[in-house]
């Protein structure tokens, strides 16, 4: 927009759930000697992943975040986070490259951890200040025209209506786990914390921890995408949406490169370093 050894694949703690499962379901209907067999059996087998990453969490509060019974996080192995806040930002651009930058479109989708589905979206443009008219060679990359971002609220309204929006889904409550995921690492590494700078606004915490898709992809599939998302849809089988370099329409196909590799069974990490 590591190291191999920190990332799994986890596919032995879905197939132990599923094999619990299994004999949970089919219980009622054995022999008492051949039940007590398996119920040595499940006793011996190791910790499902299931509870695996949540620490102490309770089960009510993992009900509370959708996370509501084993049988339904079977399917794939648990993530680490309730929610992931897929984001990426379009900004100010030309040839050769303006400064400063501005952001200009604000997309994030709000992925849940467990079923990998958009449960929110947060999207507004955002009116460029120091450099008011997008230039065309912009426009003609991003889609985004002129009367698109005249009048739109500032970078400092949007930040304070991302917060809104944070605390509405419920995404500052400190039981709730979750961290952005962007397609590098430009987004919160180097345009919003440069133009907050310039601005001399301060950036939020929650913008400083972060998952760099690319980085995670090459871990799953071992090969780098030189070509950002259009080298991970191709290399995972599957149809781009939207235009490219449209932040909403980039957001919708990490968060379906995000679902399809955590249904192969990646676990996401995060990847950017402490500030």
């Amino acid at each position: 927009m590591g190291c191999r050894g920190l990332w799994q694949l986890a596919a032995p703690d879905a197939a132990r759930c599923s094999m619990v499962a299994l004999v949970c379901t089919t219980a009622r209907r054995l022999h008492p000697k051949l039940l007590i067999k398996a119920r040595n059996t499940l006793h011996s087998l190791p910790l499902c992943g299931v509870f695996q990453g949540y620490g102490s969490t309770t089960t009510g509060k993992l009900a509370s975040h959708g996370f509501a019974s084993m049988a339904a996080m079977s399917s794939f192995p648990p993530q680490r986070y309730h929610y992931f806040l897929v984001l990426d930002f379009e900004a100010t651009c030309d040839k050769p490259q303006i400064h400063p930058q501005e952001i200009i479109e604000f997309p994030i989708l709000k992925l849940n951890g467990r079923t990998m589905e958009i449960e929110s979206t947060f999207h507004m443009y955002v009116q460029p200040v120091v450099h008011p008219q997008l230039t065309p060679f912009c426009t003609e990359l991003t889609g985004i025209i002129q009367a698109m971002v005249d009048g739109q609220p500032s970078l400092q309204q949007v930040l304070e209506r991302v917060d809104e929006w944070m605390a509405k889904e419920g995404l500052l409550d400190p039981s709730v786990k979750s961290i952005f995921v962007t397609c590098g690492d430009w987004d919160l590494k180097v345009m919003l914390p440069g133009q907050c700078q310039y601005l001399g606004l301060p950036v939020a915490d929650y913008f400083k921890q972060w998952i760099n898709l690319k980085k995670a992809y090459s871990f799953a599939m071992g090969s780098w995408p030189k070509n950002g998302l259009l080298d991970m849809n191709k290399g995972l089988n599957l149809q781009h949406i939207g235009r490219p370099h449209s932040g909403i329409d980039d957001c919708k196909n990490i968060a379906n490169i995000m679902k399809t590799l955590a249904h192969r069974g990646f676990i996401f990490k995060q990847t950017s370093k402490p500030f």
